[in-house]
């Protein structure tokens, strides 16, 4: 039995720190996803118009840029125990102000730094997965990440939809963020037990315009093919709820139903697909799952009913399908002893461009829903035909050191 449980573990990559970065990872997302989906509505609850409310979609963006090349930075620094903790920190800063203030002002002054975490954070985990397993078990380590996130993105709507059915929109959404506190409190627990053996060497300094001409032709190919597959999520990604809510006219309960199918239709897909990954080539894994990206804005369009748009969240939550591998690809090309901060470069790159649809999203959604969805699914193809076409990976046997 403790052989099986101990090759599991193995199998899996679960050594300690994977482990307690995963917990982590639990609570701080559960934190999140109670009230991320229905920023949107809560923004139009209090009083913001249909471009701020595009604004929101750009400033997410934009925080991930800009939290992504200095978390890199602070993680490869600071190390990742102390980088974690202070990102943790920020968070709840940010949510006590969203909750003090009853304004959609106040809500973006506290996404500065509660909406940071999960970027900021997002180049030392994957850092941290590197360290620890290697690049043999590289695209597992990243899967369990991607699959833990999944438990909070599936259940946090669920309960957020409830909390806004019982206690009302605006009252709903501040219970959320004051649970968001009392999770990443608990969070810092988590940190505390990490070990890293290299937190006090010094990283090699590098700026960050030397950081970028380490970036080789394939590493920017799949920038380029993922900003454009990025602008095709983005541009409705705000008005999903909008839709969903305002259009098609589901409740908030059902909303967070929807948001669990697309999770959990993710989280079963992980694990079978980082088995083949870490062996196999990989651009066939993320030409795949940028063919899904490109179809959910298209099949949303049709969507008039709830079970329609279970479908199409059904078809959201295969996106996933090569995302792992994609993240892999990033570390597996990046320059050895500079993975974190190569993450967030290229983060902070695409992001910050991507940053854009969010005010486009808006722009568009004024003049027809139509048009929104339909331009972001042309944003798909193109992007999705880039990487075909230019885009390169790395095969089993490369030897492309992490």
């Amino acid at each position: 039995m403790n052989n099986t449980i101990s090759k599991t573990r193995q199998y899996l990559g679960l050594k300690r720190n994977i482990v307690l970065m995963l917990g982590l990872t639990v609570l701080m997302y559960t934190g999140e996803k109670l009230w991320e989906r229905f920023i949107p509505k809560y923004l139009d609850g209090l009083g913001a118009s249909i471009l701020i409310i595009g604004a929101f979609g750009f400033l997410q963006n934009f925080l991930g840029a800009m939290w992504a090349l200095p978390g890199g930075y602070i993680s490869d620094t600071l190390g990742n125990r102390k980088a974690f903790m202070v990102f943790s920190i920020l968070a709840i800063f940010g949510y006590t102000i969203a909750i003090v203030f009853n304004s959609w002002i106040a809500v973006f002054v506290g996404m500065l730094f509660f909406f940071g975490w999960s970027n900021v954070a997002l180049p030392g985990s994957m850092s941290l997965i590197t360290k620890t397993l290697g690049k043999g078990k590289t695209v597992m380590g990243i899967s369990m990440h991607s699959l833990i996130r999944r438990i909070p993105m599936a259940l946090g709507p669920i309960v957020g939809g409830v909390l806004i059915g019982t206690y009302g929109l605006l009252t709903g959404i501040k219970i959320a963020f004051g649970i968001s506190i009392g999770l990443s409190l608990i969070g810092l627990i988590f940190i505390n037990k990490l070990t890293v053996k290299d937190e006090t060497e010094k990283p090699e300094k590098i700026h960050p315009l030397e950081l970028w001409r380490t970036f080789d032709k394939k590493l920017k190919n799949l920038l380029v093919s993922d900003i454009l597959v990025r602008f095709c999520e983005q541009i409705p990604y705000v008005f999903v709820v909008i839709w969903c809510l305002n259009v098609v006219k589901v409740s908030a309960s059902d909303f967070g139903l929807l948001t669990a199918i697309e999770m959990v239709t993710s989280a079963l897909i992980f694990i079978p697909v980082a088995n083949y990954s870490d062996k196999l080539e990989k651009k066939p894994f993320i030409v795949i799952t940028f063919v899904f990206f490109t179809i959910f804005p298209f099949m949303l369009y049709f969507s008039n009913t709830f079970w329609l748009l279970a479908i199409a969240f059904f078809i959201r939550g295969l996106k996933e399908f090569g995302e792992p591998t994609r993240k892999a690809l990033i570390l597996e090309l990046s320059q050895k002893g500079v993975e974190a901060r190569s993450f967030g470069m290229y983060y902070f790159v695409r992001d910050g461009i991507v940053a854009f649809a969010g005010f486009l999203g808006g722009v568009l959604w004024q003049v027809s829903p139509e048009l929104n969805l339909f331009l972001a699914t042309a944003f798909g193809v193109l992007g999705t035909l880039y990487f075909a076409v230019y885009g390169k990976g790395t095969d089993a046997n490369s030897k492309a050191a992490i």
